[in-house]
Order: C-alpha cells, then sequence, then structure tokens
C-alpha cells in the first residue's frame, strides 16, 4: 500500500506567501507533529508558502527528514481583484469547474496542478509520503477522488486537517479518510 497523507496547513496570520503561523498555528504544528508520530513518512512535500513549511517543520525535525518543496502546491488564486461577494464566487467554482474569474485561476487548473503532484508521488519509490498543502487546493485534489466534495466541505476544513489517501499496487483509485480529530 501506499499512503498520502495529505495536510492544510496550521493557522496562519494571513493569506499571503510570507504570512507566518499564528502562536495557536505554531502549538497546532507541534501537535500535528504528535498526532503523526505513529505514523511512518518516509518523504515530505510542501507548499513553498511560508505557513505549509512550518507546519510541517516539528515532524521533519523529529524524523530529520528534508523537506521539498513543491511550487504546485501553493494555493489557488481565485482572482488578483478584490472579490466582495469572494465566498459565493468560490462556491461557484466547486460546480462549474472552468470558471475563472480576473487573473485567477480555475477549479480545474488548480486541481490539475494538485493532481500532477500526487500522480508524480505515487510513482515515487516511498510508501509513506506527507504533502503539506492549502484549503483550497486540498478539497480540489479530494475532489478529484470524490466529486461530491465541494463548496461546504471546503467549509468545514480545519487548521489543520488531515486526510490520507491510501492506494494499493492493483487499484488506480485511492480510498480516502479524514484522519485529523
Amino acid at each position: 500500500m501506499k499512503h498520502i497523507i495529505l495536510i492544510r496547513h496550521c493557522k496562519a496570520g494571513g493569506q499571503e506567501p510570507t504570512a507566518p503561523l499564528t502562536d495557536e498555528g505554531r502549538l497546532q504544528a507541534e501537535q500535528l507533529a504528535e498526532f503523526l508520530t505513529g505514523r511512518r513518512i518516509d518523504y515530505m512535500v510542501s507548499s513553498p508558502f511560508d505557513r505549509a513549511i512550518a507546519t510541517i517543520r516539528p515532524l521533519a525535525q523529529r524524523r530529520s527528514l528534508e523537506i521539498h518543496i513543491e511550487d504546485r502546491l501553493c494555493e489557488r488564486g481565485l482572482s488578483s481583484e478584490q472579490l466582495p461577494d469572494w465566498m459565493e464566487k468560490l462556491s461557484e467554482s466547486f460546480v462549474d469547474l472552468d470558471l475563472k474569474f480576473p487573473g485567477g485561476e480555475s477549479s480545474r487548473e488548480a486541481m490539475n496542478r494538485g493532481i500532477s503532484v500526487i500522480k508524480e508521488l505515487i510513482e515515487r519509490q516511498e510508501r509513506n509520503i506527507a504533502v503539506v498543502t492549502h484549503g483550497n487546493l486540498l478539497s480540489l485534489i479530494l475532489k478529484h477522488y470524490n466529486d461530491r466534495f465541494g463548496f461546504n466541505e471546503w467549509r468545514s476544513l480545519t487548521n489543520p486537517d488531515v486526510y490520507e489517501l491510501a492506494l494499493s499496487d492493483k487499484e488506480m483509485t485511492p480510498s480516502i479518510k479524514r484522519i485529523w480529530k
């Protein structure tokens, strides 16, 4: 079996790439490291955003593992313009995957970007991989494997949140389970 642990970053002080974890987020990162202590992890990959790297750093230090940075795991940009009704627009983007706002990325584009990383990780020799990303991209990766995952499921994500994709050598589609409690 191959296990890919998908992690949404801990609580951060903003949305910009350099936004750090809050004090609560740093505590969550330590709790996440403790939570994952019993799981075997052979390889770690993270979004380049500071909050994602800081989320997995405590576990990487405990395990003496390198955090590999992957630009394709950065958060989806809904639009480069301020959208006063951005929640409604985001909801629409879970229904119409090709809906695209000015300067933004459609759900399908972001999903394909995220899935391209997952497909490459599935081909790696390591069997247990941790992936740290952001809420919207995580939701779209999960939606790729389960079309019922949508806007309401995105809204119910926590910081952090953890899902496991488990894939046997014979299956093409992984089983998905939320493991964060």
